[in-house]
């Protein structure tokens, strides 16, 4: 059997100016990064403003397990089915982290013959987006030391610095950190860390900005300390507006790749959606909305963290209207929800998938009170079984919901034309009534509360004092108003990772709420979320290797 990467090199790519051409792009409105990669002008963007726009659909998931639930390669097989039925279809998706991808997960350009090309550089170092981010991150912190060295004319408080340094890696040992060590010319003494580099702020506004403009006004206004009386200092008080945002001029413009089917595909920025807002960036859905008559895009893990906020956040400040939902399942991963352990999930097991159906119920549930119809989409494994497969697709079904086999891992764009149609069959007949599930009028508190028991199912929140006193002092500095960004485990609709299925008679404890002012949200922190992720025992960079050909190997 061919693996991901093996299967994303036999195949003959078509060059992006011929890609570009399918949905209406000449050479002129390209940056060309070699072939088969090209970023989108600004001037472009603009001029396609007053297009009519195409219809939006969101494919999210179940809460993920070590089964595997295939949310990505979904999208770009279901983007493949309805191009080859006729549908003009542009996916917007997410940058890959070299985080994950050196640990845990992988690549993430989908998978077998549902994926983006080429998918080494995607996964790798792409057009430089997101070092481009680490560096006007990292800008910020060295001016605000600096600010500090040289008199502290802001009278900053090293105690109440809330920037952090970052890098694009899992690096644990980087969470605690020291710095300003060694004598008085090499800065003042303080504590610091290291955040990924997609939980940064800078990723966050970038993925928020309409326009370059824009986008500086939100650099301008990220907090990133407090001076001694207790006034917030921006980025613009240490006077780095201007450089950061210069940074960032070429990250700001969307990318244009191909589907292994020679489809268009724009893939731009890279939040975390446990850790950050989780979806891609706002000018890219944009411009798909303006170049197909269908956009597919996607929000990190589980409905219940991505799908969350890119109803509550994304959709709400960029003024977008979803269509549609798809939410994936797996049979394996339902019956992990279910009870199952990873190594006994081939045997079947009616009773733990049925156990387990409970968390995609869930799910559904929660879609459709933002007003919007959704399709389920059983992403099949070779050991799933008739009678399992019969019994998801009965139960799903009787709650009135549209079900379809998805098999594009294993044959790309027909293997998704099932769930393409019964997409096709929703678009065409059931209206969307998009609403986000909480009014920003509400107070941080209740706002808070909203998400936990409408989404999660909590009987309630647990707030620390500490957060109680900053819930006092962000409202009386007029934040009240902002959307609520919840970080949280991905595993459970609950902040216990090992709570799976659908948990009952929880709270949600909030022990931290961090000001996001630049990408315009509120971070409530809730359990023991990190925002630097550790490797584990055995990293996924260990079997990645580069041939003497050039030819890369063990990128999943």
């Amino acid at each position: 059997m061919l693996t991901d990467v093996q299967i994303a090199q036999s195949t003959k790519m078509m060059p992006i100016k011929e890609v570009a051409q399918k949905i209406g792009l000449s050479e002129d409105d390209l940056e060309l990064y070699g072939k088969y990669k090209a970023k989108i002008s600004l001037e472009t963007i603009k001029r396609l403003e007053n297009h009519k726009d195409g219809k939006l659909v969101l494919v999210t998931a179940i809460n993920p397990t070590p089964a595997g639930e295939g949310k990505t390669t979904t999208m770009i097989g279901l983007s493949q089915g309805l191009n080859s039925l006729g549908y003009k279809t542009v996916v917007a998706m997410r940058e890959p982290s070299l985080g994950p991808c050196f640990g845990v997960k992988g690549g993430a350009a989908g998978g077998g013959y549902a994926q983006v090309v080429p998918m080494e550089d995607i996964n790798l170092h792409f057009t430089g987006d997101i070092h481009a981010i680490t560096t006007a991150n990292n800008l910020i912190s060295a001016m605000l030391d600096n600010s500090m060295q040289q008199g502290n004319p802001l009278n900053i408080d090293e105690r109440q610095i809330v920037w952090k340094r970052v890098v694009d890696l899992n690096d644990r040992a980087l969470r605690h950190i020291v710095v300003g060590l060694g004598g008085k010319t090499n800065g003042v003494p303080r504590e610091d860390g290291f955040d990924i580099t997609v939980a940064s702020e800078v990723m966050g506004v970038l993925c928020l900005a309409t326009s370059l403009e824009d986008l500086k006004k939100r650099v301008a206004r990220m907090i990133i300390a407090y001076t001694r009386d207790g006034k917030a200092v921006t980025v613009d008080d240490i006077k780095a507006t201007g450089a950061v945002t210069l940074l960032l001029k070429d990250a700001i413009k969307p990318n244009l790749v191909q589907t292994l089917d020679h489809n268009p595909v724009l893939v731009h920025g890279g939040p975390f959606a446990n850790i950050a807002h989780g979806c891609n960036s706002v000018m890219a859905t944009k411009l798909a909305l303006k170049l197909g008559d269908i956009v597919v895009t996607e929000a990190g893990f589980g409905a219940d963290l991505g799908a969350e906020k890119f109803l509550d956040i994304k959709c709400r400040q960029a003024g977008l209207n979803p269509d549609a939902v798809v939410v994936v399942a797996t049979v394996r991963a339902l019956k992990m929800h279910g009870g199952v352990d990873k190594k006994n999930l081939a045997e079947e097991n009616l009773d733990a998938l049925r156990n387990g159906l409970e968390n995609l119920e869930k799910h559904i549930e929660n879609i459709h009170k933002y007003g919007l119809p959704c399709v389920v989409a059983i992403n099949a494994f070779p050991t799933d079984t008739k009678a399992e497969l019969e019994l998801l697709k009965e139960i799903v079904e009787a709650k009135g919901v549209k079900v379809a086999l998805s098999e594009v891992w294993a044959k790309g764009a027909k293997g998704g034309e099932e769930l393409a149609l019964k997409l096709m069959d929703i678009l065409n007949n059931e209206k969307a009534d998009y609403h986000p599930i909480y009014s920003l009028d509400l107070s941080i508190n209740e706002k808070i509360e909203t998400i936990a028991r409408e989404i999660y199912g909590a009987d309630g929140v647990i707030f620390t004092k500490k957060v109680l006193n900053k819930i006092k002092k962000f409202t009386e500095e007029g934040l009240d108003k902002l959307p609520i960004c919840i970080a949280k485990t991905q595993y459970s609709l609950s902040d216990d990772p090992s709570l799976l299925g659908r948990p009952r008679g929880f709270k949600i404890e909030i022990n931290d709420l961090i000001p996001n002012t630049g990408s315009g949200f509120l971070v409530a922190i809730s359990g023991d979320i990190m925002r630097m992720p550790g490797l584990p025992k055995v990293p996924a960079a260990n079997n990645m290797d580069i041939k003497e050909d050039g030819e890369i190997v063990g990128l999943f």
